[in-house]
């Protein structure tokens, strides 16, 4: 009779498990069903749309037949599409993926690469947008100007590229070929001598701004742009046996590695002149500075960097780097009075920005309402910083230090036979499995399965609150052309009704691709777990 009852207890357990797989494979499809069938435009995505599609947004507003590339958008659902694919079987979700793949073919630049996005009626279309919505936001300066170009920002292009890298792999299929072999291209055609990538390419120089030359060929670290692209030309050496990338790919290690200037500023900027590899200005609101917070990212890399080669030179400067961060220390007092979040036990508080020049801190600020009238500067005071790019950075000395004496102790032989880079090798179906922390923004919790599975509604959407929106576009008067001394906005996410900026809100309502992704990973993960 126990036995007869273990045996019941456990066919039990298996049914509910079967059928708790069966909800979760069929609230997937009528979510993708949906998102594919309604929201998409021919494939690609935008960041969230109201639920009448009369407005919808990217990291701006966008229009109905726009298409974004940054996260979370269109190579973002390609990428959940296949690992649905892989934990299910489905094959809807890869004819799924193939074609939001081709939708990103259709937005890929003659030169190989990407921009933030496009607009599948017509370059013009784009174009207009960039001189309406894109040009009166106030706090985005990347999008006041169109160059007609691509990007590596925000990883608009490496994200692209990696999907196409991965949908080849799939299945080989042939129509993804020579679009992922032009990306890859673009990543060479882009590359400086000296192994370091310029933020655009083609080289674009047509928008100084504020007197300043236009930063957008300056050699970029910002938003992990030269990380990002060793890491994607590394995927394409390990997957596709291109041989020919090894050298660019440690050529543009190297460069990272030296462009790490000298004491007593050790750290490193994020962009830098081409011509003398010194630290150089972007927007606004990023002067020419060394930076503390992409310091302690570099401290990072360059330990990723030494444990998939094992060159020792990669951990060499670290020590000064610590050094000239523990120097910029502020007083701990300063964190409660500037109204930042306690510090943990061991972290120290920092200025972001350090002038390479006079080795003083530099704090940014703003004035003004809106793009014509306002502007960005910085100063000696922290008080009243600007609240969407903070001025201050928080890291624990002790924490880095304990990261490079657990690197030094790992054998660099072993480390240089077991490389990544040792030789270039061939591959099958990659797996993935997206992490939504990656290109999510703030990170969320982790959502309930069931709850997952019976919030989406009759028509297959998940409605959920927007993380942000925007004012709708409207011209700004000619007689606001004035430099204003407004101090209404300074530590606002948006100026005035004529900002365009995005800016949280709690109240609306509606289709987020993010929402989207985030479920889906959820539901993934309960199928592949069981």
């Amino acid at each position: 009779m126990k036995r007869l009852s273990l045996l019941l207890v456990i066919l039990l357990a298996v049914l509910s498990v079967r059928a708790g797989d069966k909800e979760a494979k069929e609230t997937m499809r009528r979510a993708t069903q949906y998102m594919m069938d309604v929201a998409s435009y021919k494939g690609g995505f935008v960041w969230s749309y109201l639920p009448d599609f009369s407005r919808q947004w990217g990291e701006l507003e966008a229009w109905r037949t726009m298409v974004w590339l940054q996260s979370p958008s269109t190579p973002d659902v390609g990428q959940v599409l296949l690992d649905a694919y892989h934990a299910t079987g489905d094959e809807y979700y890869y004819e799924s993926a193939c074609k939001v793949a081709r939708c990103i073919i259709h937005g890929q630049h003659p030169s190989g690469g990407w921009n933030y996005m496009f607009d599948y009626e017509s370059e013009e279309t784009t174009k207009k947008w960039y001189a309406t919505i894109g040009r009166q936001a106030w706090r985005l300066e990347e999008f006041q100007h169109y160059y007609g170009n691509a990007t590596f920002d925000d990883e608009a292009t490496t994200h692209c590229a990696e999907f196409l890298l991965r949908i080849y792999l799939e299945k080989k299929a042939p129509e993804f070929y020579a679009p992922l072999q032009k990306a890859i291209q673009f990543f060479l055609d882009s590359q400086y001598a000296n192994g370091s990538w310029p933020q655009r390419y083609p080289l674009m120089y047509d928008h100084p701004f504020r007197g300043k030359a236009d930063y957008s060929s300056f050699i970029t670290i910002n938003d992990d742009v030269m990380p990002s692209n060793i890491e994607f030309l590394t995927r394409c050496y390990t997957s596709l046996g291109m041989n020919e990338l090894k050298e660019p790919i440690l050529r543009a290690m190297h460069c990272m590695r030296d462009l790490q200037q000298p004491l007593p500023l050790a750290g490193w900027g994020d962009q830098y002149f081409v011509d003398n590899q010194k630290p150089a200005h972007a927007r606004s609101y990023e002067p020419r500075a060394v930076n503390t917070g992409t310091t302690v990212g570099m401290i990072h890399q360059m330990i990723h960097f030494y444990k998939q080669t094992g060159d020792k030179s990669f951990l060499k400067g670290i020590p000064r780097a610590i050094q000239f961060l523990e120097s910029e220390k502020l007083p701990a007092e300063w964190v409660s009075q500037l109204g930042r979040r306690p510090l943990g036990d061991g972290d120290i508080f920092m200025p972001r920005f350090i002038d390479p020049d006079t080795r003083k801190p530099m704090y940014v600020h703003r004035k003004g309402s809106n793009v014509v009238n306002g502007q960005y500067y910085t100063d000696s005071i922290p008080a009243a910083t600007i609240a969407h790019y903070s001025s201050f950075m928080t890291t624990n000395p002790t924490m880095l230090r304990k990261a490079l004496e657990e690197a030094e102790a790992l054998d660099p032989k072993q480390l240089k036979q077991q490389s990544p880079l040792r030789k270039a090798t061939t591959s099958g179906p990659q797996e993935y499995y997206y992490r939504p922390s990656a290109g999510m923004g703030r990170r969320m919790p982790m959502p309930n399965v069931d709850t997952i599975i019976s919030s989406l509604d009759g028509e297959g959407r998940w409605i959920t609150v927007f993380h942000q929106i925007s004012n709708p576009y409207k011209p700004i008067p000619a007689d606001m052309a004035t430099d204003s001394d407004d101090r209404q906005y300074a530590q606002t996410m948006v100026g005035d009704e004529y900002d365009t900026s995005p800016y949280s809100n709690t109240d609306v309502k509606g289709i987020s691709t993010r929402t989207y992704i985030w479920n889906m990973v959820a539901l993934i993960n309960s199928l592949r777990h069981q």
